[in-house]
């Protein structure tokens, strides 16, 4: 039987779980695709070839001998290079990390996808140190868009974003401090979670900001997001950001709708002004799912200006000794926005977290009289590799830190949030389904909803 990887994986699962396919057949398929376009799109930075097919013919042993398999039995997935791999340094994009010693343990949520029977096929490339929307890595080399390989993937999860999108892996996981897994997902295409702050542990992930980390998964599906989501979910101790909540699984209340959910757009600060993608795509989403009237995110551009604060001190900070050994092993751009935080003031730290409670609690009255906020993702479109600026309501823009401009305010405040892919007539662009903490199934519902309507899918790019 011939490999379908667009396949969604819970398709594959069910495929390897009857017999019709076997697991390595699916692993062989999948590392010869990545084989034949990974020199093009460059989102593997890691291929843990040996290990994907020794976990796939155990798979396929125990099935053999009777034994009940997962619900992703056989199915793909990979990780951005700042998750721990078993023997493989945890690189977080950046040329000092390649020289750890091999993690001698997955992180916890690549150990919950294997127990899944998920296949392992390897890491990803990324923004250095997460710091970063574009996925123009200086070491590793740009992370290219499946959709127009001129253009960028989007960071810092790039390869996560263009090896679901080009069927290197149905699914995968990334992390979200600002954006960085919805600017990948809505840039190639596909659907993306970033679950409410401290719902899935970072346990042995490389840290960012850790006020401000999230980790999450993409893929092509709705079926796959909520399913991988669901195996994600639940505490771990070794976090101590992680709540201590059982899991509250979304996949069963899919076939829920939005029926009788009150959905508002975001305006204000969310217009999309002399954006003409974006407007047309959240007009799109809106309508589909019968949105009614506007909220006003009151002070979100200085939650964002917040965002950028917290970000930039607690990554300086944690970065400091590396600083000071080897300033001229980062890349430039990432080396001086951490020595602009290690300069900081310490009173800019407190004011950005008294803004950042301030904007949390106004945020959250808006949630008495709305379940779910419709909002852009990026401004535009996927922008040209080596592009440096943005045209952005009549004002020409630094292009890095304003493809999140939407995303990092909800970041700030630690909200769940789908971003699901729009087309149009030309290169994708996503929008933002907002809901308040722990209502991760709402975003979901709507997610799945758009999706079966047909106003929200992805597509096979043409490589």
């Amino acid at each position: 039987m011939t490999i379908d990887v667009f396949a969604p994986a819970h398709v594959i699962a069910a495929q390897v779980r009857d017999g019709a396919v076997t697991a390595e057949s699916v692993t062989q398929g999948f590392l010869t695709r990545i084989a034949a376009l990974n020199p093009r799109i460059n989102a593997y930075t890691d291929v843990a070839q040996a290990r994907a097919l020794a976990q796939a013919r155990a798979i396929d042993a125990r099935r053999a001998k009777g034994e009940t398999l997962g619900p992703l039995a056989g199915a793909p997935f990979a990780v951005k290079n700042l998750f721990d791999i078993a023997g493989l340094p945890t690189r977080a994009g950046s040329k000092i990390n390649r020289e750890r010693p091999p993690a001698a343990r997955d992180a916890v949520l690549v150990e919950r996808l294997s127990a899944a029977d998920a296949v392992l096929l390897g890491g990803l490339n990324m923004g250095e140190y997460a710091y970063d929307f574009t996925g123009e890595n200086a070491h590793d080399g740009a992370c290219r868009n499946p959709h127009d390989l001129a253009r960028m993937a989007g960071g810092s999860s790039s390869g996560s974003g263009a090896a679901t999108a080009a069927g290197l892996a149905p699914l995968s996981l990334g992390s979200d401090t600002n954006g960085s897994i919805r600017v990948p997902a809505s840039l190639c295409g596909i659907f993306g979670l970033k679950p409410t702050y401290g719902r899935l542990p970072r346990t042995r992930s490389f840290p960012f900001c850790d006020a401000l980390d999230h980790l999450g998964p993409f893929a092509r599906d709705v079926t796959d997001l909520a399913l991988a989501y669901d195996l994600l979910q639940g505490p771990d101790a070794h976090d101590p950001a992680c709540a201590q909540r059982p899991a509250e699984p979304c996949l069963p209340t899919l076939e829920q709708g939005v029926a009788g959910l009150r959905i508002a757009v975001a305006g204000g600060y969310f217009a999309t002004d002399a954006m003409p993608e974006a407007a047309a795509a959240v007009a799109a989403v809106a309508g589909a799912l019968g949105a009614k009237g506007s909220v006003a995110l009151e002070g979100a551009g200085l939650a964002r200006a917040a965002a950028f604060l917290i970000t930039n001190a607690e990554s300086a900070a944690f970065h400091l000794g590396r600083l000071r050994a080897r300033a001229d092993d980062f890349d430039p751009e990432t080396r001086d926005r951490f020595l602009a935080g290690a300069m900081q003031p310490a009173a800019w730290y407190i004011q950005a977290q008294r803004v950042r409670r301030w904007f949390h609690d106004t945020t959250m009255k808006l949630f008495d009289d709305v379940d779910l906020i419709v909002a852009p993702a990026t401004p535009c479109i996927a922008p040209l590799v080596g592009q440096k600026t943005l045209e952005l309501r009549g004002e020409t823009v630094p292009l890095r830190p304003n493809l999140g401009m939407f995303t990092q305010p909800i970041s700030a405040i630690g909200l769940p949030v789908a971003a699901v892919p729009a087309f149009g007539a030309g290169l994708p662009i996503g929008v933002q389904l907002i809901a308040a903490p722990w209502r991760e199934d709402l975003c979901l519902r709507a997610a799945f909803a758009l999706e079966r309507s047909g106003v929200c899918a992805a597509k096979p790019p043409p490589l």
